[in-house]
């Protein structure tokens, strides 16, 4: 009796002790890593809601770009991280591709990762330099026919839904593009403007200043239906049908950081992204905001990384 009096004691004190280092999280900047270079979607979410979030919560939220191995060293940075709600991951669709595209992964990203929250779902935009002699998906597939083996389509990297939106297209049309893998967008646009390689299926969000400026051409959106920000731009459904592909964006930490931080961080990140100025930026960029619990987020990464399997394994792509 005296035993389970004193187990009672301890846990109530070690539960009390808890709750008031939640509450007052953070009490110290966080870091936010970003798995690739500056320049590309994930870079660009991350620092339209950094500062927002930063005046929430009270504390500096420091973006860290950590790019390498397509998206798995910054990943397994955060795995690898104290899980004290200091360090956090934009959690992206490598993620969820990457469990499939490569074999042997020092990591379980469903395992290892804890949801925190959502951030936006974006399409993917077919876009091509602006003077490339196509205008649209099907005239894109007519040079293709006439230019067998001519055609490299650019990547963010390997096992990226830029990557596998692409490897999707080639496996549903037969358009053979040879597969140029770079460090992340900002490099390939760099390469695709100056007319290095032909085609991109990159985030609309990093192609959207690219494209209304006349550096790029949009030849389609790969979303199901039209982009609101685009209107003009058809669907690549609409030439290829069934086609379908969207980008998603959010935030996870370690594996085993309390739940009052993460219901904290939670809390921060949908108010941020609600916030109308947020909201209106991320808007510009083609994003619908994914607002939920941490279970609706964790809800989300199990079906893309479901839905991605079957891609990796219909298209024979491989990373390693």
């Amino acid at each position: 009796m005296r035993y389970q009096s004193k187990l009672f004691v301890f846990l109530f004190s070690f539960l009390t002790s808890l709750s008031a280092w939640a509450q007052q999280y953070p009490d110290r900047p966080i870091k936010w890593i970003v798995p690739y270079p500056p320049a590309g979607t994930t870079d660009v979410l991350a620092r339209i809601v950094a500062q927002p979030l930063s005046e929430i919560l009270g504390q500096q939220v420091i973006v860290e770009n950590r790019p390498g191995a397509g998206n798995n060293i910054g990943t397994e940075a955060v795995i690898k991280s104290a899980p004290d709600g200091y360090t956090m991951l934009l959690v992206n669709p490598a993620n969820g591709i990457n469990a499939t595209l490569y074999k042997n992964l020092p990591f379980n990203f469903i395992r290892d990762i804890a949801p925190v929250a959502g951030i936006v779902r974006t399409p993917n935009v077919m876009v091509v330099p602006a003077n490339f002699p196509a205008n649209n998906v099907a005239e894109f597939l007519a040079y293709c026919k006439n230019n067998v083996s001519k055609i490299n389509m650019a990547s963010s990297g390997s096992g990226t839904s830029v990557h596998m939106s692409g490897e999707l297209f080639k496996s549903m049309t037969g358009c053979n593009m040879l597969h140029v893998p770079y460090k992340g967008a900002g490099p390939a646009l760099v390469d695709l403007i100056g007319n290095q390689v032909q085609v991109l299926f990159d985030n609309l969000p990093s192609s959207a200043g690219h494209i209304k400026a006349g550096r790029l051409k949009a030849l389609a959106v790969t979303s199901e239906k039209r982009e609101p920000s685009f209107p003009n731009v058809p669907t690549v459904g609409d030439t290829v049908p069934g086609y379908e592909a969207t980008a998603w964006f959010g935030v996870g930490m370690p594996r085993g950081t309390p739940p009052a931080i993460i219901n904290r961080m939670n809390a921060a990140i949908n108010r941020a992204i609600s916030e109308p100025k947020t909201r209106e930026r991320l808007a510009e960029l083609g994003g619908a905001l994914i607002v939920g619990t941490p279970e609706d987020f964790g809800r989300i990464i199990q079906a893309e990384t479901a839905k991605w399997e079957k891609v990796v394994k219909f298209s024979g792509a491989t990373a390693e």
